[in-house]
């Protein structure tokens, strides 16, 4: 896939990312556990790479900014899930592998990174009570809706061509 479909494609998943979380889901009341941003994480990471991950998570945050729906804990936490959800994808070719990625990156690691801000800004008891297990709730709700997502399209051939370039997945379709 060449540089332009992978940033039209990013950008897509940037933009439907965005206005889910700004425009449906927090209105909703969904406000701290929120699985479509880590959801997108892991389809990026999937299907074009760490980088583009990456870059698709500080799009979204600083598109939720703009928005008024945004988090200053948003970017550290979800770049350190994409990060790692793309990195894992790349060396295992494993789904799975890039689920637990996001998990481990956004859900532990970038949680505690970000703990200290929770602290400063929300108090310890909101910040250990309600910022740490929203993160990691809301990175094993959209991990694990992202590993069925690419399970399906997998199994019916509708990411032929769309994964990442060094995936085995790519090779076997």
């Amino acid at each position: 896939m060449n540089s332009i479909r992978k940033l039209t494609l990013t950008a897509m998943i940037t933009a439907l990312t965005a206005l889910t979380s700004s425009f449906v889901f927090i209105p909703m009341g969904f406000a701290k556990i929120f699985p479509i941003q880590h959801l997108a994480n892991v389809l990026t990471a999937v299907m074009l790479g760490p980088g583009y991950a990456i870059g698709q998570a500080l799009l979204v945050s600083i598109i939720r900014n703009m928005a008024g729906t945004g988090s200053i804990f948003a970017f550290p936490g979800s770049m350190m899930g994409a990060l790692l959800a793309g990195l894992l994808f790349r060396y295992t070719n494993k789904i799975g592998f890039a689920c637990v990625g996001e998990v481990i990156g956004t859900g532990i690691i970038g949680a505690l990174a970000c703990y200290p801000l929770a602290l400063l800004f929300l108090g310890k008891k909101v910040a250990l009570f309600g910022f740490l297990p929203a993160f990691s709730i809301s990175s094993l709700a959209g991990a694990s809706i992202a590993f069925i997502l690419l399970k399906v399209f997998l199994k019916n051939k509708y990411l032929e061509g769309l994964l990442y370039e060094n995936s085995t997945y790519n090779r076997r379709l």
